[in-house]
């Protein structure tokens, strides 16, 4: 559920909250009465704002939990990625060493023949 649905959650609450102290404070019986019937709502309305947080804590759970799953998937493929490019520019480098040396090694040969003569 997203904010506004929330915002409305709560705003509903509290308006069943003031208009169900508004009925007791008004209704005409005794005091005992009176309060026994605020002391209900009362409890009523923290079972019910004790729900919506438990309900909107279990909502927050499960979003970070699918959260650190989707950043885990996505560090495991990103790592595959980079050591794949790692090992390839490995395998470039050392066959570029490899003909780097075989070059100079060819170059070397080269001069040695063109000395001779």
């Amino acid at each position: 559920m997203g904010k506004s649905g929330s915002n409305a959650v709560l705003g509903f609450l509290a308006g069943a909250a003031a208009g169900a102290i508004a009925g007791v404070l008004f209704a005409p019986d005794k005091g005992t009465k009176t309060r026994k019937k605020i002391k209900e709502n009362a409890n009523q309305m923290s079972s019910d704002v004790t729900e919506t947080v438990n309900e909107k804590v279990d909502d927050l759970k499960d979003y970070i939990s699918e959260f650190v799953e989707e950043v885990t998937t996505r560090f495991s493929t990103l790592e595959k990625e980079v050591n794949e490019q790692v090992k390839e520019a490995e395998q470039k480098g050392t066959a570029a060493a490899k003909a780097a040396k075989d070059a100079a090694s060819k170059e070397k040969s080269q001069k040695r023949g063109s000395k001779k003569s």
